[in-house]
C-alpha cells in the first residue's frame, strides 16, 4: 500500500476516538486485505448514529453531539479521498452499534 501513513493513522484515530466517545462498553477494529484493496472497520456498541445526521455525517461541522467540533469525519473522508479510497458509516438494524469502513486500494 502506498499511503501517507500518518494521515492515515489520523483516520484512524479520529475513529477510535469517536468510538470511545459513544460506546457503551466495547469497541472492536478490523482489518483485511481484500484483492488489492486493505479495508478497516471501526465498530462500537454505542447508540448508533441518528438517522438526522446520517446524510451528512462527513461533512463540516455536522454533529448532533455536545463533544468535538463535527470537524473529525470531515477531514477522515478528504484524507480517504485523496488516497483513492472510500469510507462509510452504517448502523445495526434498529439504529444501533456503529460501524464505520474505510476501504484503501492497496
Amino acid at each position: 500500500m502506498h499511503a501517507d501513513k500518518y494521515r492515515i493513522t489520523q483516520v484512524v484515530f479520529n475513529l477510535l476516538s469517536d468510538a470511545v466517545k459513544f460506546a457503551k462498553g466495547a469497541i472492536a477494529v478490523e482489518s483485511q486485505k481484500k484483492g488489492g484493496e486493505i479495508a478497516i472497520a471501526v465498530r462500537d456498541d454505542g447508540q448508533g448514529i441518528d438517522p438526522d445526521i446520517m446524510p451528512r455525517l462527513f461533512m463540516k461541522f455536522a454533529t448532533k453531539s455536545d463533544q468535538g467540533t463535527g470537524l473529525g469525519l470531515y477531514i477522515s473522508k478528504a484524507i480517504v479521498d485523496a488516497h483513492g479510497g472510500r469510507i462509510w458509516a452504517e448502523n445495526k438494524i434498529g439504529c444501533r452499534d456503529a460501524t464505520f469502513t474505510v476501504i484503501l486500494p492497496g
